[in-house]
């Protein structure tokens, strides 16, 4: 039997033997730890197990794209907490925002609440980055178990949860895009999922001048709206990168449209 208002973390993996340990480490505190290792073929499930001797692991192999709400459901199915936390291998949970979430879990004036948001700090290519829409970056990831139904959507992932939204004050730390060659790769394989999400709504066919208009349109809110050129070098490298993954999605929606017409 669980204690009252235990607390269970849901962390899902790939390769990720270089972050998995730091992840484990930074939640080993919570009654129980699910990592639902997703086409893992390196040393993650290892050094996991070597890290959270306890941890409850459940393997999974999927197609080449990725299906968050799949594993993530797979973590809820496999936890029996009262509370629920969502991490990804490079997010990290700091001391004080393990205190702030024991104190919300418990206190009861706020029984009314049955999810949290959580801001992210955002750390591009080894700097923390502000501007760009980088930061608060809200994330919905802490759950009341008994009111929540899982995850639904194959590209965008959203929770279905009953009750009220409340909102935690302190960080979660995100390490994404660690290097060039890790942008590179999630470019490929996020751009593919756009368009094909894209293609199966029956976007209109592309020309010319849609690919200026969004590359433009992606420019103009990164950099006068959002100003990510305070962000120095980096934020000048993000800005770069997301423009062009907006070239790549049309231009693979366009190739998705092509060879729709080739086959008739």
């Amino acid at each position: 039997m669980t204690k009252k208002n235990s607390l269970g973390v849901v962390i899902i993996a790939g390769n990720e033997e270089a972050m998995i340990k730091d992840c484990l480490l930074s939640c080993q505190w919570v009654d129980l730890i699910v990592l639902v290792a997703a086409n893992s073929s390196d040393n993650t499930v290892k050094i996991a197990q070597d890290t959270i001797p306890k941890i409850k692991i459940i393997k999974t192999d999927d197609e080449y794209n990725k299906n968050f709400s799949k594993w993530r459901n797979i973590g809820f199915e496999n936890i029996d907490t009262d509370w629920i936390l969502y991490i990804d291998s490079d997010e990290r949970i700091t001391p004080q925002l393990k205190t702030e979430i024991i104190n919300v879990i418990s206190t009861k004036n706020n029984e009314q609440i049955t999810y949290y948001v959580i801001p992210r700090a955002n750390h591009y290519l080894g700097h923390r980055v502000q501007y760009g829409g980088s930061y608060p970056d809200y994330v919905k990831r802490l759950y009341k178990k008994n009111k929540f139904k899982g995850y639904k959507g194959y590209l965008h992932e959203e929770p279905v949860i009953e009750g009220r939204l409340g909102y935690l004050r302190l960080d979660l730390l995100h390490f994404t895009h660690r290097d060039l060659k890790s942008m590179l790769q999630k470019s490929i394989v996020w751009t593919d999922m756009e368009a094909q999400a894209l293609f199966k709504t029956n976007h209109p066919p592309i020309v010319w001048w849609r690919f200026l208009r969004m590359m433009a349109t992606k420019i103009y809110e990164r950099l006068i709206k959002q100003k990510i050129w305070k962000d120095g070098t980096v934020g000048w490298i993000s800005l770069i990168f997301e423009t062009f993954d907006t070239f790549l999605i049309y231009a693979r929606l366009w190739e998705l449209q092509q060879m729709k017409i080739i086959k008739k």
